[in-house]
């Protein structure tokens, strides 16, 4: 099978083309023939040597594909050959075959096609797991979304509206992508390049501060992200774009009563993606029969030019997911 290499730690040139064999499912696996494979910021930092695969995993990049299964390992109950499926891997996205464990495997949603399902996994799941599980979000709470035109921020941010936040403030890095942002939902779109995301915020809450708040950023916005919440807020880390925070005065997360918490979805155990998944099924599925919620696709391109894929998503310039297909 044709499958995308990381020759070494680099830009996107590093991503190549390369022979490697067909894998094979073990037991409680389904091998899927990828159709559509999501691109997202875990892959970005793996290419870079920043975000290592976990034990046992592939090396090649990709963490959702959705496709046909094709084979099915032992002790597998929940899916057959033919079945259309998205799922969430460890790894091996990027690959025309890719290997899947059925706890982490969904049928592909009615009303998504096959390219928005690939699009929704690791997002979708991301956004649950932190926002609503984590981050305990309930109706009638505020949110402030760093990073709203990206393809976790854009998921925040529709599932935040049809859950019944009471304020949703995105930031964003142009004004193409505050317009983007305002059109999905959001109430107040910041440009961070033009405007103080803290201070805006402050005047949009009449100093009340947000409630809960979904950082991917990370950095200096440790430290702003404890100005902009308010009284018993959570702020939730889900990545690090601008890498490890180094000064910031700890009191407002003592004084405001603050919990930071953080975690990745990646390395955690097959039962926990599989509950993950059930909570989708139970409140997100109804909003993609009905056409109210579905992953934003920026642009697709295929598996072989991965590299340009990349070169878009480093550029910061797209809205939404960006998704790979089948070269056939």
């Amino acid at each position: 099978m044709m499958a995308i290499e990381i020759r070494e730690p680099g830009g996107p040139e590093v991503l190549a083309p390369v022979t490697r064999a067909v894998p094979r499912p073990e037991a409680g696996e389904i091998l899927i023939r990828m159709l559509a494979a999501g691109v997202n910021g875990p892959d970005v930092l793996q290419r870079k040597g920043f975000y290592a695969p976990p034990p046992g995993a592939s090396d090649i990049p990709g963490l959702e594909v959705a496709g046909e299964v094709v084979a099915v390992g032992s002790g597998v109950t929940r899916f057959q050959v033919g079945d259309l499926v998205c799922a969430l891997v460890t790894g091996g996205g990027y690959a025309e075959f890719a290997v899947a464990h059925e706890n982490a495997t969904m049928p592909i949603p009615k009303g998504l096609s096959v390219v928005e399902a690939a699009a929704m996994p690791e997002t979708f799941m991301t956004v649950w797991l932190n926002l609503f599980r984590r981050g305990g979000f309930k109706a009638g709470e505020s949110v402030l979304i760093h990073g709203g035109a990206s393809g976790i921020g854009t998921t925040a941010t529709m599932l935040a509206k049809a859950f019944g936040a009471s304020k949703i403030i995105t930031t964003a890095g142009s004004e193409a992508h505050r317009e983007a942002s305002l059109r999905l939902g959001a109430d107040l779109s910041i440009n961070h390049r033009e405007a103080d995301f803290v201070e805006e915020v402050k005047r949009f809450t009449d100093g009340q501060g947000i409630d809960v708040i979904l950082d991917i950023i990370a950095g200096d916005y440790l430290a702003r992200n404890f100005e902009a919440a308010a009284m018993n807020g959570r702020i939730v880390q889900v990545s690090a774009l601008k890498g490890a925070a180094k000064d910031f005065n700890i009191w407002p997360l003592m004084h405001k009563q603050l919990t930071h918490i953080g975690s990745t979805l990646r390395p955690r155990s097959y039962e926990d993606k599989a509950s993950i998944i059930r909570d989708l099924q139970q409140h997100v599925w109804p909003l993609f029969e009905a056409g109210a919620v579905k992953p934003l696709i920026c642009r697709t391109f295929p598996l072989g030019e991965a590299r340009l894929a990349h070169e878009l998503i480093d550029s910061s310039r797209h809205i939404g997911k960006i998704v790979l297909v089948a070269d056939n």
